[in-house]
């Protein structure tokens, strides 16, 4: 086997070693580090639920090698999942599908359906590969909590003897787009990395989601999620200057991500730290994640984040600030 970046042949034979003595392995994936496990072992998903602290019927992702192997794992593949697959698969796409029969409860949340995707990380790639079946794998942390786009996130959630698969940096830093097949109007039911509008460009109108709670339950519905210790509030430019002069004059220490330019005051300023976003939807999604976890450790009472455009290309962002601040509303 050839090396891959960030992990030796020695490392995914080691994973996958792990896997098939229904151990778990977080591994890296172009969106976030998962938690995997051998898909077809039920023990190891109910390990999953249990690290994470994850409800049991919160379905899990299944994670494959490449579309090949969809059949063992669905009842069927309807044209639009094909067409789906052909455009954005390895990539940062999840499709929900009717299950097959003897896919595990485990694995779909006691669901008929269950969410699949081939992601594109090449070190997901060579572990899948190397596996040879489906590896299990939502986001390598407790649950609700904010999502590890570095290996060193995974192992400030998981400290005792997790194997961890260095990958550096994941390059997109928001979970997938998940899309729900199960009916004949395709549904958009968590938005991503690929848009709407990409999506409608290949299979047609897509539906936006339907009620919270509604069917198919998949994961980072909730209404709270990617959450930091830290309470989090989404403010309007005009709201959050008034929240930083309040903060001032309290005394509280305060952090703030902002796409604009911090005030002059704040290089001086022993209560405020300013973190400058970046303009464009794609690298702040990068970011976005990483800085949380950054900002968490400082010890200040809030997190303010200034809202971001309200486009389509912001549609996965504006998602993960809402449910992040949801928490402490």
């Amino acid at each position: 086997m050839n090396a891959v970046a960030g992990a030796s042949p020695a490392d995914i034979d080691a994973a996958v070693a792990a896997l098939r003595s229904g151990e778990l392995v977080a591994f890296p994936t172009e969106t976030v580090y998962g938690l995997g496990a051998d898909a077809r072992n039920p023990a190891a998903l109910r390990k999953v639920y249990a690290m994470k602290g994850r409800p049991s019927t919160h379905p899990l992702i299944l994670h494959l090698a490449d579309a090949a192997q969809l059949s063992q794992w669905v009842a069927a593949v309807p044209p639009a999942a094909q067409a789906l697959a052909t455009r954005f698969w390895p990539g940062p796409l999840t499709l929900v599908l009717p299950r097959a029969s003897g896919v595990l409860d485990e694995l779909t949340g006691g669901q008929d359906s269950v969410a699949i995707r081939v992601p594109a990380h090449p070190i997901a790639r060579a572990l899948l590969a190397a596996f040879g079946g489906g590896v299990a794998a939502p986001s390598a942390n407790r649950y609700g909590r904010v999502s590890p786009t570095r290996a060193e996130h995974v192992r400030e959630e998981f400290p005792q003897g997790l194997l961890v698969l260095e990958g550096g940096e994941c390059a997109v830093g928001l979970e997938s787009t998940i899309v729900s097949l199960l009916d004949a109007e395709p549904r958009l039911l968590r938005p991503g990395a690929i848009t709407r509008a990409q999506l409608e460009d290949v299979i047609g109108p897509v539906l936006e989601a339907g009620a919270p709670g509604a069917a198919p339950r998949v994961p980072g519905s909730t209404a709270q999620h990617y959450a930091p210790q830290t309470p989090v509030s989404v403010l309007g430019t005009s709201d959050l200057a008034r929240a930083l002069t309040d903060a001032a004059a309290r005394g509280e220490g305060i952090a703030v991500m902002s796409r604009g330019a911090a005030p002059a005051t704040s290089a001086t300023s022993p209560t405020l730290h300013w973190e400058h976003m970046p303009q464009s939807a794609p690298d702040y999604a990068r970011l976005l994640y990483a800085t949380l976890r950054r900002l968490d450790k400082l010890g200040v009472s809030r997190i303010l984040i200034e809202r971001v455009p309200a486009g389509i290309e912001w549609d996965a962002v504006r998602d993960r600030l809402s449910r992040a601040a949801a928490t402490f509303t």
